[in-house]
């Protein structure tokens, strides 16, 4: 009689299960993995051919390029100074406008909005990162920029005409368009961006440490500030870092109400540029290797500085969680 016993049909089925289930796990590891290593080799191709375009610039100006405020394509003399300014001050604007405004909202929805009108206003607000940047520089130029000329900045310059440093900040004819007016369009981007995120975190809140803190006598605005805010500190920085490199980079809707002047101003209502408005305008009529290649050079510096605010927001993000876990 033969000792050798067959396996039985349940214990063949278990065996096929658990190879399909190492098969598809391994299947998927590799998917992922994958997908993650095209992202970087996609990062890389970006950095070396903005690296690569920008050579011929870097080469010829040198560091000289990111301090230097000419921009002459007749004699090939170019620099980033103002297009760096610009950029980095509308967004300044932008967020100076758009994070106080957009916190507000979200404690209004999330704390003392009705709860009926919870979802029309907030999807209200939601709609307007839904309207093309296009539409919103064509609305700036043609509506918005008329508007503070006539109305806003004659009233602004009177008011700060006696004031030390604010008259130099504050001065000179109202154009309309200028610095200040594309911070304007760019806060009411970003706007939504803010709010929304803001409004998702704040309902992370567990209701029971809000319930705690109004059974002992805090009032509302002790509860936002010292539950719901400490609460949430990483993804409220998470959602303004994400709105300002939306700000840092937008186009169209700065190209149309910023003045595309490049120089540096001390007034703020004058005109001037950014880098990606500076790309916008003149990289169709680039004829000269070093023409196109400081614009090339003008997205090398646009890409290392949005790399290093998230690479700041980045560290926040991890002290503010090093000291919520203390």
């Amino acid at each position: 009689m033969s000792t050798d016993a067959k396996p039985a049909p349940r214990d063949d089925l278990r065996d096929r299960v658990l190879r399909g289930f190492a098969l598809g796990d391994k299947s998927f590891r590799i998917v992922t993995q994958t997908c993650a290593v095209t992202v970087l080799l996609l990062l890389g191709g970006v950095i070396v051919s903005l690296v690569e375009g920008a050579a011929p610039a870097l080469r010829q100006f040198g560091f000289g390029f990111l301090t230097s405020s000419a921009w002459n394509p007749v004699t090939e003399n170019f620099g980033a100074a103002p297009a760096i300014y610009g950029t980095l001050v509308t967004s300044f604007i932008a967020l100076a406008i758009a994070v106080p405004i957009g916190l507000g909202i979200a404690v209004f929805l999330t704390e003392l909005c009705p709860y009926a009108l919870r979802r029309p206003i907030g999807i209200a607000v939601e709609l307007l990162a839904g309207i093309p940047s296009i539409i919103y520089g064509i609305w700036g130029m043609f509506i918005l920029a008329p508007f503070l000329q006539e109305h806003v900045q004659p009233a602004i310059i009177a008011a700060f005409a006696n004031v030390p440093y604010l008259n130099q900040i504050f001065s000179g004819p109202p154009y309309g368009i200028g610095i200040a007016t594309a911070g304007l369009i760019l806060a009411i981007m970003i706007l939504p961006l803010i709010s929304s995120i803001s409004r998702d975190v704040f309902n992370t809140v567990p209701p029971v440490l809000k319930e705690a803190a109004f059974g002992i006598g805090c009032t509302r605005w002790e509860v936002v500030r010292r539950i719901v805010a400490p609460y949430t500190g990483v993804g409220l920085v998470g959602g303004i870092m994400l709105a300002l490199g939306r700000a840092l980079g937008e186009t169209m809707a700065v190209t149309f109400v910023i003045g595309n002047a490049h120089k540096i101003m001390p007034s703020i209502l004058g005109p001037g540029t950014t880098i990606s408005a500076t790309i916008a305008n003149e990289f169709t009529e680039a004829d000269g290797k070093l023409y196109t290649s400081s614009l090339v050079a003008l997205g090398l510096v646009l890409f290392v500085i949005t790399f290093i605010v998230l690479s700041v927001s980045r560290l926040l993000l991890m002290r503010i969680e090093q000291k919520g876990a203390r």
